[in-house]
């Protein structure tokens, strides 16, 4: 009856090994997510060009007769 109950137990935890090992890659993925967006570089040369792109589309837009709203 013991070695019943033991090949139960064992089958039982068995059964649990592939959840685990999917939780844990999911907690993994997660922790590597996180310390991607912590060491996000930042690019101010990028920011600049996309702040002069903004300035030319509005005054394109301007151009065409679409009120953008104000500066």
């Amino acid at each position: 009856m013991d070695q019943f109950i033991a090949d139960c137990n064992d089958s039982a935890e068995s059964y649990l090994l592939p959840l685990y090992i999917i939780v844990s890659l999911g907690c993994y993925g997660l922790l590597m997510v996180g310390v991607g967006l912590m060491q996000f570089p930042t690019c101010p040369h990028e920011a600049v060009l996309l702040q002069q792109d903004v300035v030319e589309a509005k005054q394109f837009l301007k151009h065409n007769g679409v009120d953008v709203g104000s500066d």
